[in-house]
């Protein structure tokens, strides 16, 4: 069994917390995010011996490490046991080029993996004390249903979910409206940053200390660590040795996801580069490229709804670990390694035309369907393989993730490849089911009043 971890503030300024304090409270109580003080080290052999486990047993594995002896491994493997019964598929492309798939699970979202071991260790850790708290999270697409899906029934968990009008999509929205019980679910008249502000404005706010608000948003920890485990998986079952360096090509909203797999690379993942993809919110490539960076509001509507974020919250802990901080407002109070970013990174912001291309164009050429999102990221990765000579092209074992089912996105689909794609059998169980939210303006004097008067 591993010790005890800590977790420290990005901001710097508040005490040092334990998981269960860090999990619990989603933000820090000086504004800034929770990140592992360490990040503990697999050695080769440990790296070896992931290539004969499934999914749960290298999960457990990985997490008990983070945790520490917070809670049993054998208790952290129950639970794995319990909620990753989904195939997590990486289909062969072409040449050492390969598409994760990570939309197996319950709402066909990649969010799953990490909402379903949050919400469970949540549960575990509540239920010991019988306490009860209340989660509040905004979503520009599929973190809310992942949540909602993950935290429905739990008895000491209630859920305030945001969402941006007009910006989700009617299968995203009705996973989270058609969900009753401990689940109450707001539209909001802005975008997803002012979902995020309403969120943080309520963290922050000495009046609400009594209702005992959480997120699980990314910016929780609970959220960011099971979002490292299916790194280790695809390159588990890909490499073939065990100092193999891998490409991954991420698409970037939140950048909890690159977040996550930056956890992995220190924690010993051979990786030789991560693809920055994001859509035509480019802060993010904008900043690498001119050492400034400055935020875009609001942020830009692009089909790849779930990457409309014009200020990842998660750009924080990335800046961080390059030994820089950053507040949650987006101000660089002290610059991180540049050139290490550089080398480490390769950006790329794809506009909505080259996705709908890229979706084209895959599926033309390898009968490969992609939803936006995958299709943001498989873009860069080729744009990061155009930059290299032809003879390193086939050496680099690439690994290109997709984060939706393309069911959640057909009609865009179909405007593209005239295909619909069929539906899961999680979507399927969706329809005829009836949906309740309300609608309140981005004011939040008024969500105040909301909180103050249900909870």
């Amino acid at each position: 069994m591993t010790g005890k971890n800590s977790y420290y503030s990005t901001n710097l300024k508040a005490p040092r917390a334990s998981f269960r304090e860090a999990l619990l409270k989603g933000l820090a109580p000086d504004g800034g995010l929770y990140f592992p003080t360490v990040l503990p080290k697999l050695d080769r052999e440990e790296l070896a011996s992931f290539s004969s486990m499934d999914y749960p047993q290298m999960a457990a594995i990985i997490l008990s490490r983070l945790i520490g002896n917070e809670i049993e491994e054998k208790e952290v493997l129950k639970i794995c046991e319990e909620i990753y019964t989904f195939r997590i598929p990486v289909e062969r492309v072409y040449g050492r080029n390969y598409l994760m798939r990570l939309d197996q699970g319950p709402t066909a979202s990649f969010k799953d993996f990490a909402a379903l071991f949050m919400g469970r260790m949540m549960q575990h850790f509540l239920s010991l004390e019988d306490q009860h708290i209340t989660i509040l999270t905004a979503t520009s697409g599929d973190t809310g249903s992942a949540v909602a899906n993950a935290f429905y029934g739990l008895e000491n968990i209630g859920v305030v979910i945001l969402f941006p009008a007009g910006e989700v999509t009617d299968m995203q929205r009705k996973q989270m409206t058609t969900l009753h019980r401990n689940i109450r679910i707001i539209e909001i008249e802005g975008k997803f940053d002012d979902c995020q502000n309403l969120v943080k404005k309520a963290f922050m706010d000495p009046d609400l200390s009594e209702l005992r608000l959480s997120s699980a948003n990314s910016i929780n920890i609970g959220r960011l660590l099971p979002q490292s485990i299916y790194y280790f998986w695809a390159w588990s079952r890909l490499s073939v040795k065990t100092d193999e360096q891998a490409v991954f090509s991420v698409p970037c909203g939140n950048f909890g996801n690159l977040a996550g797999g930056l956890i992995a690379r220190e924690m010993g993942l051979p990786v030789k580069k991560f693809v920055i993809a994001t859509n035509e919110n480019n802060e993010v490539p904008q900043f690498l490229e001119t050492g400034q960076y400055s935020t875009i509001k609001p942020s830009m509507n692009c089909i790849s709804s779930a990457m409309n974020v014009g200020h990842p919250s998660n750009l924080a802990r990335i800046i961080a670990l390059y030994n820089g901080t950053m507040d949650e407002e987006g101000t660089i109070t002290k610059t991180p390694d540049l050139s290490r970013m550089r080398k480490d990174f390769f950006s790329k912001s794809v506009s909505d035309q080259e996705t709908m291309e890229t979706i084209a164009q895959c599926y033309r050429q390898f009968r490969l369907l992609l939803e936006p999102h995958g299709a943001v990221a498989w873009n860069g990765l080729m744009a990061f393989l155009k930059h290299q000579p032809d003879y390193l092209r086939e050496k680099f074992l690439c690994i290109s993730l997709e984060t939706a089912h393309p069911a959640k996105f057909g009609e865009e689909i179909k405007k593209v490849i005239n295909i619909l794609p069929d539906l899961p059998d999680s979507l399927i169980k969706m329809e005829g089911k009836k949906e309740e939210y309300i609608s309140l303006g981005n004011n939040y004097e008024v969500f105040k009043s909301y909180l103050f008067n249900n909870y």
